[in-house]
């Protein structure tokens, strides 16, 4: 049985709470990517061009600090990443997350939580950032999934 890690990043709350489910569904552990310097509500603002996250999303080179890099990733076969899109794609934390550990041989499962848009080409887009790991796109998971419906999902990759 494959080792499991849910790694996520959440800036309002719901791609936390979906991570935790995922983390029980997968008897996987749980490890949440956070910024060396929170994001206040006017950071998340993103009609204002010039809020943090609209800053960072405009900046293909910006890759924002992070609290710590203590995650195991040497301990994990599969790893299944969270965050909440932004712009049509992962926030650039997670670059940050990503080029922070080797994924050499390890396999990434994306997951995201979205108040419209879809991941769009976001797999394909990571993928430089984790070099040498299988990275797949992985679903939406919106709203309030159950449990046993995660479960299920995870298995059957």
């Amino acid at each position: 049985m494959k080792k499991t890690l849910v790694a996520f990043f959440s800036a309002s709350g719901a791609t936390k709470g979906v991570a935790e489910k995922l983390a029980a569904a997968t008897d996987g552990d749980l490890y949440e990517i956070k910024p060396a310097v929170p994001y206040t509500r006017a950071d998340l603002n993103w009609q204002d061009r010039h809020s943090r996250s609209s800053v960072e999303m405009n900046d293909p080179s910006s890759r924002p600090e992070l609290a710590d890099t203590d995650a195991k990733i040497q301990d994990y076969d599969r790893i299944f990443l969270g965050f909440p899109i932004w712009w049509y794609t992962a926030p650039t934390i997670i670059r940050s997350f990503l080029e922070s550990y080797d994924f050499t041989g390890k396999t990434i499962i994306l997951f995201a939580t979205s108040g419209g848009s879809g991941m769009g080409k976001t797999a394909k887009e990571l993928a430089s950032s984790c070099a040498g790991a299988v990275i797949k796109e992985g679903r939406l998971l919106n709203g309030n999934p159950s449990e046993d419906m995660l479960k299920r999902w995870a298995a059957d990759l």
